[in-house]
């Protein structure tokens, strides 16, 4: 069965940030993942997962101002110097905590831009954090996105991802596939997964329609979650999804996979 992260940045949502490693933890996960720890020092952090046993195995590199509705930086020429100093930032706090990789959300196309320069300027600034993160023995991520729930993201299929990654060239530069975008931009879920496993770093899912948790959509989870040990898959999978009511009360699909792989 695959190990399951909570992404805190989704669920356990009422209760404020650093009090929700306490409930990821009581509700049985042993790892979790986020969006962004910058709100908080790494000191902060740091005391909440060793508290409850827990280890992160995901953040994001900053991408902008999130609540303005920025979505990333990697693909916008005129804030690369921005770009380079998250990078910087980002490191220092998976070092201080642990987090074997980073995400790198490239963001939507700023207006008026070209493509060849959009490519780009994504492509140098892949390079530059993937050799960033190499020193400090990190490996760098980039998710596609669907472009019905971020209209302009500059990246949004497997395909393009793997292209950008051929053109980037580091070996510790991989695809974060989330199921949940895969299956709204591209479908062809399983037969992607193990046709590019090598190159997928990490897994995230939801259900669609409504990014609720499995069992609430078309997505036939209980096959994915078999395929994924068939194929082999060793990461984790980050549980990024909307819980259609509280948290808790909608983890009956993990508690049934822990059933069936006891």
């Amino acid at each position: 069965m695959p190990r399951f992260a909570a992404n805190l940045s989704m669920l356990f949502t009422e209760v404020p940030f650093l009090d929700r490693f306490e409930r990821a933890a009581r509700a049985g996960f042993e790892a979790v993942e986020f969006l962004f720890p910058y709100a908080h020092t790494a000191q902060e952090i740091k005391e909440r997962i060793d508290a409850h046993g827990l280890r992160i195995v995901l953040h994001n590199l900053p991408a902008g101002d999130w609540d303005a509705g920025e979505r990333g930086i990697a693909c916008d020429p005129g804030r690369v110097n921005e770009f380079r100093a998250g990078v910087a930032k980002a490191v220092a706090y998976a070092k201080a905590l642990e987090v074997p990789q980073l995400n790198c959300l490239a963001g939507k196309a700023p207006a008026g831009a070209d493509a060849a320069t959009l490519r780009r300027t994504l492509v140098d600034n892949l390079r530059f954090a993937a050799t960033e993160l190499a020193d400090a023995g990190l490996r760098l991520l980039i998710e596609p996105i669907n472009p019905f729930d971020i209209p302009g993201f500059y990246l949004n299929r497997t395909d393009q991802a793997l292209s950008i990654l051929d053109e980037v060239g580091a070996s510790n530069a991989f695809v974060q596939y989330d199921i949940y975008h895969a299956q709204r931009t591209e479908g062809e879920l399983a037969a992607t997964l193990q046709k590019h496993l090598g190159r997928i770093g990490h897994v995230q899912l939801a259900d669609n329609p409504g990014r609720n948790e499995p069992g609430t959509g078309e997505i036939n989870y209980p096959f994915l979650f078999a395929h994924l040990d068939r194929i082999g898959y060793q990461g984790w999978v980050g549980c990024e999804y909307k819980p259609a009511r509280e948290t808790e009360s909608g983890l009956g699909w993990l508690r049934t996979q822990v059933a069936v792989a006891a």
